[in-house]
């Protein structure tokens, strides 16, 4: 049905004072909308609609305006302080360089803030582009995929269950179509829906069964609908809260480096207070006090650690996407690390996805099938003595009684059939010309109430004549009720009697036993003259003469079965969850080497909660499962305080991938719901990126800590030096000047923390059991040393600074007080970048990044004392050789210090372990 072209469309919501679709009949609504039901909108009419009522998405807020975004840069008290800093040193006190440095590093952060911002907002764009809703739409009479944002009113959209209904619509056809709505009308059960309408405009949405909702999700069965409102004018889009941008929520680890912050600036703000009262109770004038408190305020607050911190995870949620895991959301990348357990699909996930047929028996023989996929690739090998013999006639009815076709090793069609053309391939038998040779004149369809199909060809007998020839492929015990006759290919047929049933039912359980889904093959010859395709064809389906039983796998994944191992090491438990049979999937696990008893989802949900709970750990497959199940066993781990990972690829698996720790879900064959869902998206659909992306979170948050473990040393180091200075009035209490202090934070922290925060990490990751989540960043124990790290760096940076300034000048003073202090932060984060290994180790040095950077970090140390526009700016002067050496010397006792802690950590871990098993190290325990 078509309305007259270029009629003017309504309003297309009622709430809009549009029509009431739901209360119109379908060609009601195709006629208001002015499209025809069958063709869909024209491509004409498609732009004339996209220019009148825009994309089919929400308004975007308002974008802050860029001098507003710069101006927020500075609410931060960081920037606050080093801005006054920076205005009072220009005036009254009129020290242009130090002032011009300061309000240029306020200048630099804003900027540098902003360019984060953009990042992050690019990232989070990316991101969406590569989670884009498509549609199946009808347009100009032809089917096609769009990007959901391009639909208009009046377009014909397809859907079926695993879609996230694209738009507000009528339906046109609805086939067992159920949909959740729960997200719009609070419904915990999908809706049944149909076509017939609703009567009453005012009828709420949940009961309008003829109507779909934008971002609704289809649990089942398949429809059609007529696009009715799109973007803003969408049932969803009424809804103003939906529209409002989510709030970033702080993670965890962030809140946890939000309250260190804080606490650290509390410690640092008193000791300031009381080194500037000791400064002006010694007599200092206001402008000494003054750059001292300027310096002091530079090197003890840590300004930037959660800023730098959120950097690295951003970079960590860059390199998981670069090994095929997408997180949706950054603050589970810190969570990913403490997987651990992970239940697994078996199909696509720890398997290929790619049924095989890898054996075949018939008559006296059996054979051995090479390859796997869907390619002709491998070879049919028989057992050594056998006579070989003429496979075709057990070969043509795997390519004849099926539709699957096989090009280039991509499947079109069903994936058993698949395998069935593969293995006639690899014997010699085409396809494409087989089915061309003799073509199918009649045919049974596979129906489970019977489970088999039929097919039937014309064509010559083995004696030459003109037959009929039916080719049966299904379940063996059904054909084996069917058959009359057996083929040997040594005596022809011989009868399918009492011993032939016990082989034949005694080798289809040696094949079921290993894991194979076996079909037979049979067929059975028709006179021409007598037989009419048009009959019912079920009844002549007897009397058959026996061919072959194949036996077909999913075969694992290549790869599957190191990453199992690996995590096995790593501490986490593997569990496989599937809906095959539990025979099949134990034969899996055990090819795999997943640990653990095999039960069906009908006895785990038999169990009651104190059972599960006793059981679940020796449990490690679960066969026949329900999405209940799923859930349940999430549910059961998560009590046992496990941290969860839960794949997925179909719309059931979606209510367990929203419950575990990390939903995974299957990037090429889930559906769109388990993506929403998930909170990682596997691209490549393979288990093995699950354990490589536990391995890549582990690393990240080891990387994490060790920065910290780093800033926090050198951050205590820097308190103890200023307040030192102040009592014990060493270089009248300003250990460094203001611009000193700015050079080792810019040049040997910095350098330093990015060869920590984005280099390699600790080798034997995988070795260690799963980090708990709540585990706090810094322990006491590793806070205490920290705390002894600053004291060790304070106390020997002001020794020097004392014996400096009484046997030399002043500037030789602050310039080995900077050397001493830049040394020190070097060699601490050498020591601290393994917390269990000795520096003395070749793997000290096997980190590029890090290497790198040191090397940056000793060359502008060296240059900062002996290039003199560095000398004139930074108020330093050259050292002798006996000055470095006093510097590196003192400097090198946070080395022997950390190498006897570690010692005792090392006899400690040894003393815990079992005896002959190596202890873990642990991650951040002191």
């Amino acid at each position: 049905m078509t309305a007259p072209a270029g009629a003017r469309l309504p309003a297309p919501t009622p709430a809009d004072g549009g029509p009431s679709w739901h209360t119109l009949s379908a060609d009601q609504v195709l006629l208001t909308q002015g499209v025809d039901g069958q063709r869909g909108l024209s491509a004409a009419e498609v732009t004339t609609r996209a220019e009148q009522f825009g994309p089919n998405k929400f308004a975007e807020a308002k974008a802050e305006p860029r001098w507003r975004a710069f101006v927020r840069q500075y609410a931060d008290p960081m920037q606050i302080v080093l801005l006054v800093a920076g205005i009072v040193s220009l005036y009254p006190l009129k020290e242009l360089e130090t002032g011009l440095v300061l309000v240029f590093l306020t200048l630099f952060n804003a900027v540098l803030g902003l360019q984060q911002e953009g990042k992050a907002a690019a990232a989070v764009a990316a991101l969406q582009k590569m989670m884009i809703v498509r549609a199946k739409v009808t347009r100009g009479g032809e089917l096609t995929q769009i990007p959901a944002e391009q639909l208009v009113p009046g377009d014909i959209v397809a859907i079926e269950a695993g879609d996230i209904v694209p738009a507000d619509g009528r339906l046109l056809r609805a086939a067992t179509l159920e949909v959740a709505e729960s997200a719009l009308t609070g419904e915990s059960l999908p809706v049944a829906k149909g076509t017939d309408p609703v009567a009453g405009a005012s009828t709420p949405l949940g009961d309008r069964t003829d109507m779909v909702y934008l971002n609704t999700n289809v649990t089942r069965g398949s429809g059609e609908f007529v696009v009715t409102a799109t973007g803003m004018a969408t049932e969803v889009g009424h809804i103003s809260g939906m529209l409002q941008a989510e709030e970033a929520v702080k993670t965890p680890l962030t809140r946890q480096l939000d309250k260190l912050t804080h606490q650290i600036l509390w410690i640092a703000g008193v000791a300031l207070v009381v080194s500037m009262a000791l400064n002006l109770a010694r007599g200092d004038t206001f402008t000494a006090v003054f750059t001292a408190a300027v310096a002091f305020a530079i090197g003890a607050l840590p300004e930037n650690l959660p800023a730098v911190v959120t950097t690295i995870l951003a970079y960590g949620t860059q390199a998981l996407a670069r090994a095929g895991a997408i997180m949706k959301r950054m603050q589970s990348t810190e969570t990913l690390g403490s997987t651990s357990a992970i239940n697994s699909d078996k199909t696509g996930t720890l398997t290929l996805n790619q049924m095989t047929a890898v054996a075949m028996a018939v008559v006296g023989r059996r054979y051995a099938i090479e390859g796997s996929g869907y390619t002709a690739e491998g070879r049919i090998n028989r057992v050594a003595g056998e006579a070989e013999i003429p496979l075709d006639q057990f070969l043509m009815p795997l390519v004849l009684a099926s539709d699957a076709v096989i090009s280039d090793g991509e499947l079109i069609g069903d994936p058993t059939e698949g395998a069935l053309v593969a293995l006639a391939a690899k014997g010699g038998v085409d396809a494409a010309s087989t089915r061309q040779a003799y073509p199918r004149i009649a045919e049974l369809p596979f129906d489970a109430a019977y489970k088999l199909m039929a097919t039937f060809h014309r064509m010559p007998s083995e004696s030459g004549r003109e037959v009929v020839r039916c080719f049966v492929k299904g379940a063996p015990d059904q054909l084996l009720a069917r058959a009359a006759t057996v083929f040997d290919a040594d005596a022809g047929p011989v009868p399918a009697d009492g011993e032939f049933s016990e082989r034949y039912l005694a080798e289809n359980q040696r094949l079921g036993e290993q894991g194979l889904r076996v079909l037979a093959t049979a067929r059975k010859d028709f006179d021409p003259a007598t037989f009419d395709p048009g009959a019912d064809l079920l009844p002549l389906v007897t009397g058959l003469e026996m061919l072959a039983l194949v036996g077909i796998v999913d075969p694992p994944r290549p790869t599957a079965k190191a990453s199992i191992a690996t995590a096995k090491a790593a501490g986490i438990r593997i569990r496989m969850i599937t809906g095959d049979h539990a025979v099949t999937a134990a034969a899996i696990a055990r090819q795999l080497g997943i640990d653990g008893k095999v039960i069906t989802g009908a006895e785990f949900g038999a169990m009651s909660d104190a059972e599960a709970l006793a059981a679940i750990d020796g449990i490690g497959v679960i066969a026949r499962v329900t999405p209940e199940h799923k859930v349940r066993l999430v549910d059961m781990l998560k009590t046992r305080g496990q941290i969860v990972a839960m794949t997925g690829d179909g719309v059931n698996d979606a209510p367990a991938l929203k419950k575990a720790d990390i939903g995974i879900a299957m990037g090429i064959t889930g559906t769109e719901v388990t993506k929403e869902a998930a909170v990682m998206i596997l691209t490549d659909d393979n288990f093995s990126t699950i354990v490589k992306a536990v391995e890549l979170g582990r690393g990240l948050y080891d990387n994490l800590v060790k920065y910290i473990r780093f800033q926090m040393g050198c951050l205590f180091g820097f308190i103890v030096s200023f307040l030192g200075a102040s009592i014990f009035n060493i270089t009248g209490g300003v250990p460094f000047l203001p611009l000193q202090t700015l050079w080792i934070n810019f040049t040997t922290l910095l350098f330093q923390a990015v060869g920590l925060g984005y280099g390699k990490p600790a080798a034997g990751l995988m070795d260690r059991k799963p980090r708990q989540p709540d585990e706090p960043i810094l322990p006491r124990r590793l806070f205490m040393w920290l705390v002894t790290v600053g004291l060790i760096v304070g106390a020997g940076t002001l020794g020097v600074l004392s014996w400096a300034e009484q046997v030399r000048t002043e500037a030789v003073a602050h310039t080995m007080g900077v050397v001493t202090f830049s040394l020190f932060a070097l060699f601490f984060s050498i020591a601290t970048k393994d917390e269990q290994r000795t520096v003395f180790s070749l793997d000290t040095f096997a980190d590029k990044t890090f290497n790198i950077a040191t090397v940056v970090s000793v060359l502008t140390l060296i240059l900062s004392t002996v290039l003199g526009p560095f000398q004139k700016f930074l108020a330093t002067t050259s050292l002798d050789v006996q000055q470095w050496l006093i510097c590196t010397g003192v400097a090198l006792s946070i080395i022997v210090v950390s190498e006897i802690r570690k010692v005792i950590r090392r006899r400690k871990a040894a003393g815990a372990a079992p005896a002959g098993q190596e202890a873990p190290a642990p991650a951040a325990a002191a």
